[in-house]
């Protein structure tokens, strides 16, 4: 699972970013605390189905193409 994870963190760190977004600024848009932002995109943690949908919100995409390049990584 952790090899999930870590893929997970890389997409989101680079979508972030490609979005402007600090970990603090998508963690407020996101509604969720930037350490856990942080642990998201080191892979210690993942994402609720909820929290998923609200990541892709905030960072204007949906949350299904979060998943989808995170499998386009792994597969």
């Amino acid at each position: 699972m952790l090899h999930i994870q870590k893929h997970f963190g890389q997409i989101l760190k680079e979508q972030r970013e490609k979005a402007g977004f600090s970990q603090e600024e998508l963690a407020f848009e996101a509604g969720c605390n930037r350490t856990f932002i942080s642990m998201l995109e080191r892979g210690l943690r993942q994402p609720t189905l909820t929290t998923l949908l609200k990541l892709g919100k905030a960072l204007k995409m949906p949350a299904y193409l979060l998943v989808q390049l995170v499998e386009q990584e792994i597969y």
